[in-house]
């Protein structure tokens, strides 16, 4: 199936990595000219040749730290350098704390926040005005199943991924007039390095290895196993194609089944 890639100019923040760059890579094999947004310049050029050597057209790079104010002029910047206007935005940056909710401080709370929800809000404003310039333009955030059914002992995550979801929702509204479509992907457990180096974590204090920890979590998840990285780029790669035209301000589940709500 053709979904209408080829030229489209898509900047992947956090792209080096887990989802963002396995998205980053399906693009880019579909013939979209990309940049890329990491913090550190080595994990940009080991993300850029792989993604060339996996058939993909190369991408630019641009070394921005979300979590710094200036990142999105930054990025934009970058992007505008390049092109006259954006067709594809992917804010494929977060975590999450494992904690209890007495054991967070101040800090845990802003620092995480900054990293979930503001990194989005500082990319989406800086490129808006490169987006409206765009062909049907379209943002992509990456928010996460817990914001539909949190989790025990990750409640910072669970606060903003939710409040993510809240941005997805409200931008579709405002920026529906320019023609720019918003919508979240919301992985559930996914094998990122996110998830391995907890699971790397988790074994340590148990005594046990990370098969063991990551079998353990699996239970809990209907389809029995986590995701992998490509296949929630799947849907990253699909809202944000022409093909989706009639796809806004929605939350789509790539979980598993782990969500059990009905919304």
């Amino acid at each position: 199936m053709d979904l209408g890639f080829e030229g489209r100019r898509v900047v992947v923040v956090g792209g080096t990595y887990g989802i963002g760059r396995a998205a980053a890579t399906q693009m880019a094999r579909e013939g979209a000219h990309l940049l890329i947004a990491s913090r550190s310049a080595d994990n940009l050029q080991e993300a850029a040749d792989a993604i060339e050597k996996a058939g993909g057209r190369r991408p630019e790079t641009v070394v921005a730290d979300v979590t710094a104010p200036g990142a999105g002029e930054t990025i934009a910047a970058a992007a505008a350098g390049l092109w006259t206007g954006l067709d594809v935005l992917v804010s494929a940056v977060g975590g999450s704390i494992r904690s209890a909710f007495t054991d967070l401080s101040d800090e845990d709370w802003l620092g995480n926040y900054t990293f979930n929800v503001l990194s989005a809000v500082r990319a989406i404003r800086a490129l808006a005005p490169l987006l409206r310039a765009g062909h049907a333009p379209s943002i992509v955030t990456l928010g996460a199943a817990a914001s539909k059914m949190p989790y025990q002992h990750q409640v910072v995550s669970n606060v903003h991924k939710a409040g993510l979801l809240g941005l997805t929702k409200t931008l579709a509204s405002e920026f529906a007039a320019d023609g720019i479509r918003v919508n979240c992907v919301a992985p559930g457990r996914t094998l990122t390095p996110l998830w391995t180096k907890r699971a790397d974590a988790m074994a340590a204090e148990r005594g046990t290895d990370r098969e063991t920890i990551l079998k353990e979590f699996s239970g809990e998840i209907p389809l029995g196993r986590f995701g992998e990285p490509e296949e929630v780029a799947v849907m990253v790669t699909w809202l944000s194609s022409p093909l989706a035209a009639y796809v806004t301000g929605q939350a789509i589940n790539v979980d598993g089944g782990i969500a059990k709500g009905l919304l």
